[in-house]
């Protein structure tokens, strides 16, 4: 008897963060009513109230339920990340382009948490993973450079500081112009022209240099 309660339980909740995300997505988190969103998800606004305290908590649970971009950047790489650190680097945002594009439920939960339209405090405080997580990104970004570069995959006087800039604003950007825009364009081709570009960037730009003064004087 309680397996079945507790698999019922389990059921209530994803039906509730299902109806969560249609709702927080057409009415931002700010303005969603969990009146609604207990409507939706067919359960009486005490059931909601016993999984989640408030708007909050829902969307915190929300984003528990998928990696945000990132937080796995070259996970379980292993050898692979040895040989190839910047082709695995390459593959695995690839991938993340191409998921992206077809999964509508990322699609609507990215748009949630990198696009809030309103700067209501619960808001923030449901964004403080992503936004806390950049410096651990970043980090990671620069490690894996940092093996490019023993691997002689990048220039020796690179400025790995600037280049870790370069590669998260650049792959971050596309993905947020992606969601801003009406997504005409196919988010796999451009996200792959632009991760190319920057490999290119950071391999042979002279501006990311350690050495720039010869560069300035051109300027």
């Amino acid at each position: 008897m309680d397996k079945y309660r507790e698999k019922q339980r389990l059921k209530t909740r994803e039906r509730i963060l299902n109806a969560a995300i249609s709702v927080f997505y057409e009415c931002g988190v700010s303005h969603a009513s969990l009146a609604t969103v207990a409507e939706l998800a067919g359960v009486s606004r005490d059931s909601l109230f016993s999984h989640f305290h408030d708007r909050v908590g829902l969307l915190n649970a929300l984003t528990e339920r998928m990696p945000l971009p990132g937080e796995t950047l070259c996970a379980n790489a292993g050898d692979e990340l040895k040989r190839d650190p910047l082709g695995t680097l390459r593959t695995r945002w690839l991938w993340l382009f191409d998921e992206v594009a077809c999964n509508q439920e990322w699609q609507r939960l990215l748009e949630i948490i990198f696009l809030p339209c309103d700067s209501a405090s619960d808001v923030c405080e449901s964004t403080h993973r992503i936004k806390m997580g950049r410096t651990e990104r970043l980090e990671r970004m620069g490690q894996l450079l940092e093996v490019a570069l023993a691997s002689g995959q990048l220039p020796a006087d690179l400025d790995l500081d600037l280049a870790q800039q370069m590669l998260h604003g650049g792959l971050f950007g596309v993905l947020e112009s992606w969601l801003l825009s009406p997504r005409i364009e196919d988010l796999g081709d451009l996200g792959e022209r632009y991760i190319d570009t920057l490999l290119d960037m950071i391999r042979f730009s002279p501006v990311l240099r350690l050495n720039r003064q010869q560069v300035r004087t051109l300027h």
